[in-house]
């Protein structure tokens, strides 16, 4: 690789990089916030927090790639053009190939990468993320018992904690349990806390009175308790096999479905989803060969080139809107799968085309001749 070449793949890498970054810190803050509530206020640590919402970067990463790669071309090739490094580098000779190699190369670096991504890291690390999610819900006593909320640990079943200490004692429990039809419980106790049995977190209960109500009679009988335990884990745990969604299953799990009842019923979303993870990757390639086409294409113009910026970024937005309109139709009908693979293909074979033959299909501008 000549000097030239490195010289423009270090400024085409650690722009990308940067783009990459930062857009992925902006969209992991967003979704972040859809679990505050949910981890932080409810009293999970902050290194769990972190670690719980970091799983899910992979997924953010091979999405925002495409568009680092498309918005780290267009600035580089761009600020070569307003700079004049491109006319003297076109002026010693070099076509569209040489001056598109780098940013060629990079793409496809960051293709591999990105099968790397979808093929192996997204589904392991969504996979944990959902197991993490489920055992947070069903088991960790602290998400379970938020202090000055109504929390519904299961229908009918309502517990009410008015303050939780650090150690982690309670004040003022009130827990109604309406699973019966023909009756109910109401307990309430002045303080207790929480504490760990053989089927998860339990709530000891001190001082405390018990009110059952048969609602066919209306009779009520009330007993006063010194100690009580409720147990929060029978409760909380969900008993039944948590179902794994198509993105946290590896590539061989989803062409086709191993299990018969993903067969009958979820056959065309595992699928569309093993095809997705073969075809989003080739979105980098054609992506930065847009780009490529659009800027180095065409006539040189000393006032800039927001025109073909612009085209570059309407034709990427609209391929990467084409290819999720595909992705969702594609779960009733698979017969569009295949169109998947062409809406990254096409625009690479035309973007190459025009990289090739840019030059040659312009006609030349007729020269005036001297009179004679």
């Amino acid at each position: 690789m000549s000097r030239l070449n490195r010289y423009m793949l270090r400024q085409l890498f650690w722009i990308g990089l940067l783009v990459l970054a930062s857009l992925t810190c902006v969209v992991w803050l967003i979704q972040s916030l859809r679990f505050v509530e949910m981890i932080v206020n409810r009293g999970l640590s902050v290194p769990i927090f972190v670690w719980f919402t970091a799983l899910l970067l992979p997924s953010f990463i091979s999405v925002i790639l495409p568009i680092a790669m498309l918005i780290g071309v267009l600035f580089t090739y761009n600020r070569l053009t307003v700079d004049s490094e491109l006319v003297v580098m076109r002026a010693t000779g070099l076509s569209h190939r040489r001056l598109a190699a780098p940013a060629i190369v990079l793409a496809a670096s960051a293709t591999f990468f990105a099968y790397g991504l979808t093929l192996y890291v997204v589904p392991a690390s969504y996979h944990q993320f959902k197991e993490m999610q489920a055992e947070i819900r069903n088991t960790y006593s602290s998400v379970l018992l938020q202090e000055g909320v109504f929390n519904t640990l299961m229908p009918n079943v309502t517990v009410y904690v008015r303050e939780r200490r650090g150690n982690g004692e309670l004040e003022g429990i009130i827990v109604h349990d309406g699973r019966s039809g023909d009756r109910s419980v109401t307990m309430m106790a002045e303080r207790g806390a929480i504490s760990e049995g053989a089927n998860g977190p339990r709530v000891l209960m001190l001082n405390g009175n018990r009110q059952e109500l048969i609602h066919a009679t209306g009779n009520m009988t009330l007993l006063y308790f010194d100690r009580y335990i409720f147990d929060v884990g029978a409760f909380g745990a969900s008993t039944e096999e948590r179902w794994r969604e198509p993105r946290e299953r590896f590539i061989d799990e989803l062409f086709p479905p191993k299990d018969e009842a993903d067969t009958i019923f979820n056959y065309n979303k595992l699928v569309m989803e093993g095809h997705s993870r073969l075809a989003a990757p080739l979105l980098i390639f054609a992506a930065t060969l847009i780009a490529l086409a659009c800027l180095l294409t065409g006539e040189f113009n000393r006032r800039g080139q927001l025109q073909r910026v612009m085209l570059a970024s309407g034709l990427v937005i609209g391929m990467q809107a084409t290819w999720l309109v595909i992705k969702s139709a594609g779960e009733k009908y698979l017969e569009a799968a295949p169109l998947l693979y062409l809406d990254a293909v096409i625009p690479i074979v035309l973007a190459a085309f025009f990289l090739t033959m840019g030059n040659r299909l312009r006609r030349p501008r007729p020269t005036a001749r001297a009179p004679a």
